[in-house]
């Protein structure tokens, strides 16, 4: 039986990679960087992984979005 794959992207080289969807909520190695990660599926509520870079970075986003708009609020 053929194995069935979907794209995950390291969450510390930022790589594409296909992982096969029986070690989904498995820890899985990047075969790039060699990166531990927790392999999720990317539409999911769950990705990403709150260990990931990618949720750290998107909080980022979220910090700077916030206090952005803050400044535009109190300069407009």
């Amino acid at each position: 039986m053929a194995s069935i794959y979907f794209v995950q992207e390291c969450p510390t080289c930022g790589r594409n990679l296909q992982v096969r969807v029986e070690y989904m909520g498995k820890r899985v190695v990047c075969q790039h960087c060699k990166a531990r990660f927790e392999a999720c599926d990317p539409a999911s509520a769950a990705y990403p992984p709150m260990e990931s870079s990618l949720s750290l970075l998107a909080r980022a986003d979220q910090l700077i979005e916030s206090a952005l708009n803050s400044q535009a609020r109190t300069a407009g």
